[in-house]
């Protein structure tokens, strides 16, 4: 999927239809590392010797390893060195030109400069993509959608860059994983899988480095993604994250339309409930998009097939481990599942995948992928949540109890009796 997904890009680069610059960002890639795979498309051939061979390193010396060049830095270099004095070290006398280009952007980096004051960065106006499915923007709005004296709700879209054709949207008490997969369900249905999207820094895209770290992450040795952020791992999907709403200002307008037009067109219709709205939108989109939506520059899309083994309910789920009970059942909200009887031994101990779906019920599979039950769908579809990543013991480690009982012993440790209880010397057996 990543393969085909740079072939695309880079084709688009190499036709001149899409920059270089945009071409990292879809790509998740600098530009430099950009410009060296379109040399190499064009080539059709890829020599990895060439790209590692260098000369032995001298004592005390180090490759810059940020651009992929040859150019050698000191270990340890002063704060009093220049970009001047940095094109004569050795790199210089292999290709002088080069060691001056990279000598300012690579080996100087981190040097304090002796200016005190910068200029202001230039900021220009971001071009649309070319074509449609190159970019998504996901977003929601928490707004009086049925009227000031109705309550918030929570209305989730997604915009196409290139067209600003909404590719879907749908209503929820707030915003939350749920109504982003069901986003994303709908997008894969009815036109395939985007090469990246836009979102701001909420926490169902990404998980903040100064979350602290759980005992399965610890001992796995990474951060675990969120539900959603797995998914679009999944899906071969370069996520981009905003610093500003002004970086994703198309869904942001687009929310300002709608606060506009649908919060009058939802009073006209008399409804003022969630479902109602869900329904309504099924009618409303269309002549919305046919009102607003533009030509793309390109008029070939970009939207990719759907990777082979993989199902649209598979990816947009909710995805747990756990471990099977001595008595062969999971369980989930208060409901269990038994699992069918194995050809040989047990599923006692063994670490499971659990998958909720959307309509409330959950599936139980094997190691290897294979679906062992499923429960029923439940008739009062149940309030989805996105709960840790995993709660089985990894290597025989067991977390620590997050949601413990005020009453729990835990919670009422007190070794001087400052509660009113007599101090613990008092226990019997102390």
């Amino acid at each position: 999927m990543e393969e085909q997904k740079r072939a695309v890009v880079l084709g688009r680069v190499v036709a001149g239809r899409m920059s270089v610059e945009e071409a990292a960002l879809l790509l998740g890639l600098s530009e430099r590392s950009v410009w060296r795979l379109k040399s190499r498309f064009l080539q059709a051939e890829l020599d990895p010797a060439a790209a590692t061979a260098d000369a032995p390193l001298p004592t005390g010396w180090t490759r810059c390893s940020q651009h992929g060049s040859s150019l050698w830095r000191r270990m340890g270099t002063p704060g009093s060195t220049t970009a001047t004095s940095v094109s004569s070290w050795p790199s210089a006398k292999e290709s002088p030109s080069r060691a001056r280009a990279s000598a300012g952007s690579c080996a100087v980096r981190g040097i304090a400069s002796p200016r005190r004051r910068r200029a202001p960065r230039y900021r220009s106006r971001r071009e649309r993509r070319a074509a449609a499915g190159m970019l998504v923007q996901l977003d929601a709005s928490r707004h009086r959608w049925f009227g000031a004296a109705g309550a918030y709700a929570s209305l989730h879209g997604a915009i196409d860059d290139a067209t600003g054709e909404v590719l879907a949207a749908t209503f929820r008490e707030e915003e939350d994983a749920a109504g982003y997969f069901t986003l994303l369900r709908e997008i894969l249905t009815r036109h395939g899988v985007p090469l990246a999207t836009y979102s701001d820094r909420h926490g169902v895209f990404w998980r903040s480095a100064r979350e602290r770290e759980s005992i399965e992450e610890e001992l796995i040795g990474r951060r675990q993604p969120t539900q959603f952020g797995r998914a679009l791992s999944e899906l071969g999907i370069e996520l981009i994250l905003a610093n500003s709403p002004q970086a994703k200002g198309r869904v942001e307008r687009l929310f300002g339309t709608f606060q506009d037009r649908l919060v009058a067109e939802l009073r006209l219709a008399h409804i003022g409930d969630l479902a109602s709205a869900n329904a309504f939108l099924a009618d409303y989109l269309p002549r919305h998009n046919a009102r607003f939506a533009i030509t793309p520059a390109d008029p070939g899309a970009v939207w990719q097939v759907l990777p082979q083994g993989l199902s649209i309910d598979g990816i947009c789920c909710f995805k747990y481990g756990r471990i099977v009970a001595a008595d062969n059942t999971v369980r989930l909200d208060g409901v269990v599942l038994q699992l069918p009887p194995r050809i040989r031994g047990s599923w006692a101990n063994l670490r499971v995948e659990l998958r909720q779906y959307l309509d409330g019920s959950f599936s139980v599979h094997a190691p290897g992928g294979k679906e062992l039950a499923r429960s029923a769908v439940p008739a009062t579809p149940p309030k989805l949540r996105a709960r840790d990543w995993t709660r089985a013991p990894i290597g025989g480690v067991t977390p620590l109890p997050r949601n413990v009982d005020k009453t729990h012993p835990w919670r009422r440790y007190d070794p001087g009796g400052l509660r009113g209880r007599p101090p613990l010397t008092e226990y019997p057996n102390s």
